[in-house]
C-alpha cells in the first residue's frame, strides 16, 4: 500500500485532533491519510509548505479534515504558532505524532559538528518543542507518539549522530511517559526498521558502494521477514498508539522492524 491508497476507516480516531510533523511525504503523509480516514482532524505540518498543502489536498479530497502548516520543528516560535493554529481551527489537540526527522552520515571519527547539531535539533529538540507546544492544548486521554529508529537500539555503521539522536528520543519518551501520566497523557516511541522511500535511496546506494540494488540486497540480509518496511506499516502502528485501544500503553518502545532487532 502507498500513501495515496484509499482507506476505509472504522472511526478509531473519531472526534480526535492530531498533529503530524513531517507530514508532507513518506510515513507522515501515510499517517495523515490514515488518521483522517479514521475520523481525526489532522494538522499537516512540514517544513516545506508546498508538500504540506499536497497532503492536505489529498486528505480533503478523500472527505477528511486537515489544515496545512509550515514550520521548522527546531524553531520554538514556529512550532508554537502551528500548535495554536490547529487548536484554534479544530478545538484542541489530542494526538501528536513527532515524525519529522533527518539522518546523518559518518562515524564518530569523522562526523561533522554541523551534521551532529542538525540531527539533534530536528530529531530531539523538534520532538521536545512540538510536544511542549501541543500540551498547552491537550487534556486527559492525549497521546504523544515519537519517531525513534532501530538505530536507537543497535549500532549502525557510519550513522553516529543519527544513532545518538534517536537514542535520545527513546530516553525522552520514557521521561515524557513518567512526567505526563498524572495529566492522563500517554507517550510512546516507534522504532522502525528501514522503510523504503525515495529519501532512503542515497543511504542504500552508499551501502552498495554506489549500486542501489546491491545496497538493497545487503540491507535485506538484516531483515528476517524478507523485505523492507512500507510507509503504511509504520502508519498503522502510529494509528494504534494514537487510538484508545492503546490506553494502557505509555513509555513503550515499539520496534516495527521486521525482526531486525530480534537477531
Amino acid at each position: 500500500m502507498t500513501a495515496t491508497d484509499s482507506h476505509e476507516g472504522t472511526g478509531r480516531l473519531a472526534g480526535k485532533v492530531a498533529v503530524i510533523t513531517g507530514a508532507g511525504s513518506g510515513i507522515g503523509r501515510a499517517a495523515a491519510l490514515l488518521f483522517a480516514a479514521e475520523g481525526a482532524a489532522v494538522g499537516v505540518l512540514d517544513r516545506d509548505g508546498a508538500v504540506a498543502e499536497e497532503t492536505t489536498a489529498m486528505v480533503t479530497a478523500a472527505g477528511g479534515r486537515a489544515l496545512a502548516l509550515t514550520a521548522d520543528v527546531s524553531k520554538a516560535a514556529q512550532v508554537t504558532q502551528a500548535a495554536d493554529a490547529v487548536a484554534a481551527e479544530f478545538g484542541g489537540i489530542d494526538v501528536v505524532y513527532n515524525n519529522a526527522g533527518v539522518d546523518s552520515r559518518g562515524s564518530v571519527a569523522v562526523a561533522e559538528e554541523a551534521d551532529w547539531d542538525r540531527c539533534f535539533d530536528v530529531n530531539v529538540k523538534g520532538t521536545y518543542l512540538m510536544t511542549q507546544a501541543a500540551l498547552a492544548h491537550m487534556g486527559p486521554g492525549g497521546s504523544i507518539i515519537n519517531q525513534g529508529s532501530v538505530a536507537a537500539l543497535v549500532g549502525v555503521m557510519n550513522f553516529a549522530a543519527y544513532c545518538a539522536a534517536k537514542g535520545a528520543v527513546v530516553a525522552l519518551t520514557r521521561s515524557m511517559a513518567v512526567d505526563l501520566a498524572g495529566r492522563g497523557v500517554r507517550a510512546n516511541v516507534i522504532c522502525p526498521g528501514t522503510v523504503y522511500t525515495p529519501l532512503m535511496e542515497p543511504m542504500l546506494r552508499a551501502r552498495g558502494d554506489g549500486d542501489l540494488d546491491l545496497g538493497l540486497q545487503r540491507t535485506l540480509v538484516k531483515y528476517p521477514i524478507g523485505r523492507l518496511g512500507d510507509v503504511a506499516d509504520i502508519a498503522r502502528v502510529a494509528l494504534f498508539l494514537a487510538s484508545d485501544e492503546a490506553a494502557f500503553m505509555t513509555g513503550s518502545v515499539v520496534a516495527a522492524d521486521g525482526g531486525m532487532t530480534a537477531q
